[in-house]
């Protein structure tokens, strides 16, 4: 588009993609009123009832309308397969459609990027923003706030799975959690969740909701971002695309912030010229900034096991027929609880895959049904799943373009189980799972198992090839940090260039222990007091 096209909108900041970290930066930027604020998303509204109640991520995950379907480029160590990885395509993004677990990480992932030159990003440092987003059900302590915009809470009920679960891995010799984002994050115990009440509290309903009622904030949905505009090496605009076609120019008269994610926002970047030098030539990008845009991709691999249970207390026993559903409908309209209810991971443990001393390098799900491969359907037996994936893999991979064509999806290559090191490790976190679900009285309830309890490491390596998927919690593509190798600088401006900065996945130097959702929801509030700062000193 023509840079000197006219505007067809204009605010102080422009921010692009209304994901987990979009609704929160949208909320923060236009509370004091001061600063006019648009957000841009690609997907929709989250008006669907399945993207508010808990176990509704089984129904949105590979439907076109709430998920962008992505897949892997083919994983050598995976058998060559290509991986589907799912991601929001809705206002909350991921928050949206995620499993709904609340995990922070642990202390040294933050002390670590403070120590590679990442400033201010310490675990002192953090804790206040994770603290300032959180209405903690179990109330306030010296980790946990109440009052923020997203709520976070432990299951509504128990389960005897859970339980047995429980009791296995402390049989192992793993200490019990009642808050993995305390103290300590080892142990075994329940995983909390962000829901209110009954309903799923995306970022798009504890961030978003009250604060579109400001005159000073319009968020547009359906609409593609295709690039960023730039006035010499300065970002004044980005050019927009609606469902219809319809193009358009908007300009930003302080900022761009880019929150589209861990994939969509180094593509971004490459589509507007800053990235690779010789990738963007390749694909006839004008250069405006080489930078190692897309590098450094990491994830964790998820590795499922499956277990047929010996007796009929399962989700997949309460969800069977319609009869059975009806039931759980009901029970969940007017009890608020029962399987509808229910997380991504409903018991859960942090742990060393020795058994060793040290901080947590492993970490295991309950998950109290089990599924068809493709995750989409109930088996028609009694049965659970549970999966492990190491913490801190060593294997990075990279997001390239695959076409200068906005609309085309990139080439995303995490390099899973890369490094031998990875390959030992997960089998190790594999085994030690397998080894707390042979205790009692958690195999009382075991009749078979996917793959068998006594495996071999060799047989445990095959299995992981050939089931394991994404454990979702891309990161690291616009890596934050100091020197060549950082995208963006310690208060998240891209390097070399002015009023651009990237707040989300993306900045992480590497990915966090645990699930990224909460410390997504922290980097926005973070940055959303450093833009302010800004703005204020500009003034």
């Amino acid at each position: 588009m023509d840079q000197k096209t006219a505007p067809a909108m204009r605010a102080d900041f422009v921010i692009v993609g209304g994901g987990t970290a979009g609704c929160v930066l949208a909320n923060r930027l236009s509370a004091c009123g001061r600063y006019s604020v648009i957000l841009i998303e690609a997907g929709g509204a989250d008006h669907h009832p399945w993207l508010h109640i808990p176990i509704g991520y089984g129904k949105v995950t590979g439907d076109p309308r709430f998920d962008w379907r992505f897949s892997t480029v083919p994983q050598p160590q995976l058998d060559g397969r290509r991986i589907g990885v799912p991601r929001g395509k809705v206002l909350g993004g991921s928050s949206a459609t995620n499993g709904l677990l609340y995990v922070r990480g642990q202390r040294e992932d933050f002390d670590g990027w403070a120590a590679q030159g990442c400033t201010g990003w310490g675990y002192d440092d953090v804790l206040p923003y994770f603290r300032r987003s959180e209405d903690q059900r179990n109330g306030a302590d010296a980790w946990h706030g109440v009052g923020g915009p997203l709520a976070v809470r432990d299951p509504v009920s128990s389960h005897p799975l859970c339980e047995a679960f429980i009791r296995g891995w402390e049989a192992d010799g793993l200490p019990h959690s009642r808050d993995f984002n305390g103290a300590e994050q080892e142990g075994v115990g329940y995983y909390q969740m962000t829901v209110r009440g009954t309903r799923r509290c995306s970022t798009a309903q504890g961030f978003l909701r009250e604060a579109r009622k400001r005159p000073n904030l319009q968020v547009l949905t359906r609409m593609r971002v295709k690039r960023i505009g730039f006035d010499g090496r300065r970002a004044d605009s980005v050019a927009v695309e609606r469902d219809s076609g319809q193009a358009m120019r908007i300009a930003a008269e302080r900022e761009v912030i880019l929150t589209a994610g861990a994939l969509a926002s180094p593509q971004l970047l490459m589509l507007s010229g800053v990235g690779p030098a010789a990738h963007l030539r390749e694909h006839g990008i004008d250069l405006l900034r080489d930078a190692p845009v897309g590098e450094g991709l990491q994830d964790h691999l998820n590795v499922r096991c499956t277990f047929e249970a010996t007796r009929p207390v399962t989700i997949n026993d309460r969800l069977r027929g319609p009869v059975g559903q009806a039931m759980s409908g009901l029970e969940y309209l007017l009890l608020g609880r029962g399987p509808l209810t229910v997380a991504a991971g409903y018991a859960g443990s942090f742990y060393r895959a020795d058994g060793s001393r040290g901080r947590p390098d492993s970490q295991a799900y309950l998950l109290a049904f089990s599924t068809t491969p493709d995750g989409r359907k109930l088996r028609a037996q009694s049965g659970f799943m549970a999966s492990a994936y190491q913490l801190r893999p060593e294997s990075r991979g990279s997001l390239r373009l695959a076409t200068a064509d906005p609309g085309e999806m990139p080439l995303i290559d995490p390099r899973y189980l890369d490094s031998i090191v990875d390959q030992r490790a997960t089998v190790a976190a594999l085994r030690r799972l397998l080894r707390a679900m042979a205790h009692q009285p958690m195999s009382d309830f075991i009749k078979s198992s996917d793959p068998p309890l006594d495996s071999s490491d060799a047989e445990l390596l095959a299995h992981v090839r050939a089931i394991a998927s994404p454990g979702h919690h891309f990161t690291s593509t616009c890596r934050m940090g100091v020197g060549r190798d950082a995208v963006v600088d310690p208060r998240l401006r891209v390097n070399g260039l002015a009023n651009l900065r990237v707040a989300d996945a993306a900045i992480m130097p590497s990915v966090p222990s645990g699930n990224t959702a909460a410390p997504v929801v922290m980097i926005a509030e973070k940055a959303s007091d450093m833009i302010l700062e800004d703005a204020r000193n500009a003034m």
